[in-house]
């Protein structure tokens, strides 16, 4: 057996995929991956940070992750941009909740580049945005890295949720 075979019957074993042929056992991967990348998703929502109304009882699940990105780095010189890869995704949008996001990136000094944001009344909320962190600095509270951000925007999505409730 080849070592393509072999990997390809690895591959089919891993995902436990039925297929026969290679395209569809890559297909069967594909699924298993995203079933994966959801449950993930699903496990890191259930472990951040409460965001319901202390009244109401019901969680909202908001999933935010933060990533550092030279954004220099064509250009090799030694005083590189500094910024941030947001991305935010909630089940539900909520009014304001765009805005409150956005603001809260701007108190912490980030620019936002570039932004890819789906939401609507009562519709899933995604937001993927480059922001350049070049030398911002918070008040009080030294320079700002991925944590710092990320429960801000936490902070923002829960203060959102719960003026809404209010």
């Amino acid at each position: 057996m080849s070592g393509k075979k072999k990997k390809l019957q690895l591959l089919r074993s891993v995902t436990k995929s039925d297929a026969a042929n290679k395209t569809s056992i890559l297909v069967d991967a594909s699924k298993y991956i995203k079933e994966l990348k959801d449950k993930v998703e699903e496990a890191t929502a259930a472990s951040a940070p409460d965001s319901s109304s202390s009244g109401s009882g019901s969680a909202v699940a908001a999933t935010v992750s933060v990533s550092s990105v030279d954004l220099d780095n064509i250009n090799n010189s030694s005083s590189s941009r500094r910024g941030f890869r947001i991305n935010v995704s909630m089940e539900r949008s909520r009014p304001g909740l765009l805005v409150s996001v956005l603001e809260a990136l701007e108190d912490l000094g980030i620019d936002v580049l570039d932004a890819d944001v789906s939401c609507g009344e009562d519709t899933a909320f995604r937001l993927e945005a480059l922001g350049s962190g070049d030398g911002q600095q918070q008040a009080g509270s030294g320079s700002v890295d991925e944590q710092k951000v990320r429960q801000t925007v936490l902070q923002a999505i829960g203060k959102c949720i719960n003026d809404g409730d209010a």
